[in-house]
């Protein structure tokens, strides 16, 4: 693995990635313990009404990002998806429907890539250069995921959460973006991460954004940028910022936690850090890495 250094000059200021994964409520981890797949087709969509309000966020504050987009929402709301390419956003794969990677074999997880990469170009109209696996789910029982990612057609990943959690624990993976394979024409983006006190800690987003102050985000996030000069890539998603969104009953008290914990005041939370920082779609920061492997 290869790392790939984008420290930055120290006068010229740090553009952060923004990536948004675009999933409906019921579709999440946190609610697999009591919603399965093939009930998705039984709840009423709120994905389009949340997408759309990510996306007027971050235009009030000038930025663009990197959405995420499950297949299975896009066959639902084909315009959502020409409309996040319309306001100037990248359009990624999240998938066909939010299968995490080690659940899958080899061939299966190339049947996913290649069909949710074909669907989200057919209804957008635009190269889809970018993967986000489900749950981050990109580990040691996956070491053909990259390759198989290249045989679908994609230039980079962003499959890598490195900390230690019980949902995506990978925390010896590079914290910096990296080539996994030497041979093969892909780069990976992990989403960021600090050192402190002899530990790594998240500032990407997710659970750890809504349950912790903002300002210990924002002191995670001038560390890297201010001392370390390096950018980082931030995810959220639509759901996060519906607090009205319907209630699901019978979850375990820490899936409970996990998914409704301050759901009411992410977006003002989300606010600060558009305002207290600067943000782009990854292909607009990554790029000439990406195609500088692809040569």
């Amino acid at each position: 693995m290869r790392p790939m250094s984008k420290r930055i000059d120290k006068l010229s200021p740090i553009v952060n990635g923004m990536s948004i994964d675009v999933e409906d409520y019921f579709q999440v981890w946190a609610l697999s313990e009591k919603i399965s797949p093939q009930e998705w087709d039984g709840f009423s969509l709120r994905v389009e009404g949340a997408t759309r309000k990510a996306m007027d966020l971050l235009e009030r504050h000038g930025a663009h990002g990197t959405f995420f987009t499950l297949a299975w929402v896009a066959k639902k709301c084909p315009k959502l998806v020409r409309e996040i390419v319309e306001r100037g956003h990248e359009l990624g794969s999240h998938g066909m429907a939010h299968k995490k990677v080690f659940d899958e074999n080899a061939a299966e997880f190339l049947t996913d890539a290649e069909t949710s990469k074909r669907i989200l170009e057919d209804i957008a109209g635009v190269a889809v250069n970018g993967f986000r696996a489900a749950g981050f789910s990109f580990d040691r029982r996956t070491p053909w995921a990259y390759e198989k990612l290249c045989e679908a057609g994609y230039l980079y990943s962003s499959s890598l959460h490195p900390i230690a959690h019980d949902h995506y624990a990978n925390a010896e993976a590079p914290t910096s973006p990296f080539k996994p394979d030497q041979d093969l024409p892909i780069i990976e983006l992990p989403v960021a991460t600090v050192e402190r006190f002899g530990r790594r800690f998240t500032c990407a987003g997710g659970g750890w954004f809504r349950l912790l102050p903002y300002r210990w985000s924002q002191s995670l996030w001038r560390s890297l940028n201010n001392h370390r000069h390096l950018p980082g890539i931030f995810y959220f998603h639509p759901w996060e910022i519906d607090p009205e969104q319907p209630k699901v009953t019978g979850l375990s008290a820490r899936s409970r936690f996990r998914h409704y914990t301050n759901l009411d005041h992410m977006e003002k939370k989300l606010e600060k850090l558009l305002a207290d920082f600067h943000w782009a779609r990854l292909d607009a920061i990554y790029l000439d890495d990406v195609l500088e492997n692809v040569a």
